[in-house]
């Protein structure tokens, strides 16, 4: 049985001291500590750049067991872990494009007891070699972190599936588990708006969360919307504000990896030193294009939501957004990449003009985003009538190809309840409820055509109403 760590908190602030060389907390560092180790539930809601992994990795060494990190990319877990084993700190990581000797090896690590912080996909954390090695009695397991929680809402009911099955993996663990164990759960996040935030409770099947909130706003982040007339005036618009900024570090973030790579060559033929980056590139590509930016060798990177995520370069002076992200909290967390030293920094974005006359490019984007969950919805619907009423995952998802974002689909809905993380039950009848990707869109929409305070719409959009009340930043553009 895992007792909640009783360190005194000199010597957790001693601890913090020795292993990052900070002087003290910034608030609400300290208690987001704390309430980790005494083993509470918690929903964090910080700023990119407001020092979220040190709330969870610190409590993780101070105790004997281990915690498990939940992370969506690849990249961030190499990055935090690389970090961590710098300082001589026990933490490793398990992902699909690992050699099978390294997984063997991570694996016996585990089993012998000596990790402290363990960084997987949900995928890796349901694969069958991970979960049985995870369920013996003998592992202690004192936390579940969730990192980015917000890709458990973005990216949950379609593009990974398994994010909708992480609620049931504390019970199922606490099943192989001695009696009176406690495991905490705690999801960090640097935006959700209130309806997010409502469903990463749920899902996770939070018990009485501490939560703490920071609203998103950065004074040195100057937020500003320009209309691009034509797609050929969309890439002079870019052209210029790059050379206006010769040398400076920036992102162009752009929706898809054709429109990644074709904006990349277009760039290179101009004479910048540039690159494309998106998921779909091999490992080693990817971490040598990330490697060349945090360098400086090119000074910005054309660029997928793929990239950024906890990638920590403090003095990224511009993101451009060549076209919109669909969702408000993609959005926030993108311009977030920019002014993480404090210096100012600019997050422009480029747009049609609202009648799409000249180009339609932005409001087709928008109807096939808009298309493709509609038609997502319906293939769910149809294999509600094939699927067993009680099935297992792996077997159901052999037999129909669509079933793993079907099942996420279902539990979004409210037809499927998950009963541990590879079993489910089905009640077919739909629940109606609305879904908070198209509420989240429209936002976005909104606040692109909005005349109001840019900080003013996001401190309201993301629930800080009493902050933003007769708010002007006084330095986006439309304040300026």
């Amino acid at each position: 049985m895992n007792q909640p760590t009783t360190k005194s908190w000199h010597e957790v602030r001693a601890a913090f001291q020795k292993i990052w060389g900070y002087e003290d907390f910034r608030a609400p560092q300290g208690e987001i500590v704390s309430s980790l180790l005494s083993q509470k539930d918690a929903l964090i809601i910080m700023p990119t750049g407001g020092g979220k992994s040190i709330c969870f990795q610190l409590p993780a060494l101070l105790q004997t067991g281990l915690t498990l990190v939940v992370s969506p990319l690849v990249a961030l877990m190499e990055n935090q872990v690389q970090e961590l084993r710098q300082r001589q700190l026990s933490a490793a990581l398990l992902h699909s494009e690992l050699s099978p000797s390294q997984r063997r090896a991570t694996l016996q690590t585990l089993e012998k007891q000596q990790l402290r912080l363990l960084y997987v996909s949900p995928e890796t954390l349901l694969s069958a070699p991970v979960w049985e090695k995870l369920r013996q009695p003998q592992i202690q397991i004192n936390a579940l972190i969730l990192d980015e929680a917000h890709c458990l809402v973005q990216w949950g009911d379609t593009f990974r599936p398994a994010y909708r099955r992480l609620g049931t993996v504390r019970p199922a663990l606490l099943k192989s588990k001695p009696p009176g164990t406690k495991i905490s759960l705690a999801a960090f996040t640097a935006t959700a708006d209130p309806s997010a935030q409502k469903v990463i409770q749920t899902v996770l099947q939070l018990q009485q969360p501490e939560i703490f909130r920071l609203n998103p706003y950065r004074p040195n982040l100057h937020p500003s919307v320009r209309i691009a007339w034509t797609p050929r005036g969309r890439k002079q618009l870019l052209l210029k504000f790059i050379q206006n900024r010769p040398q400076q570090a920036g992102l162009v973030y752009v929706r898809t990896r054709r429109d990644s790579e074709n904006l990349a060559a277009w760039l290179a033929q101009m004479g910048f030193a540039t690159a494309s980056y998106h998921a779909g590139l091999g490992a080693a590509e990817r971490r040598a294009v990330e490697t060349s930016w945090l360098n400086g060798k090119i000074p910005f990177v054309v660029c997928t939501c793929a990239f950024g995520m906890g990638i920590n370069k403090p003095d990224v002076r511009w993101v451009v957004h060549f076209h919109a992200p669909h969702l408000l909290s993609e959005y926030v967390q993108e311009i977030g990449r920019a002014g993480r030293d404090g210096k100012p920094a600019e997050a422009l974005t480029l747009v049609s003009e609202p009648t799409g006359w000249l180009d339609p490019e932005d409001k087709q984007r928008q109807q096939f985003f808009q298309e493709q969950m509609r038609s997502q919805q319906q293939i769910a619907q149809q294999l509600v009538k094939k699927l067993p009423k009680q099935g297992e995952v792996n077997a159901v998802t052999r037999q129909f190809p669509d079933a793993a974002i079907a099942l996420s689909l279902l539990h979004s809905n409210g037809q499927l309840k998950w009963l541990d993380p590879f079993h489910y039950t089905i009640d077919p009848k739909p629940k109606n409820q609305p879904s908070p990707q198209s509420h989240a869109a429209q936002q976005m929409s909104q606040y692109l055509h909005t005349k109001q305070c840019r900080w003013q719409f996001l401190l309201n959009a993301f629930g800080f109403d009493k902050d933003a009340a007769n708010w002007r930043c006084g330095h986006c553009d439309n304040c300026r």
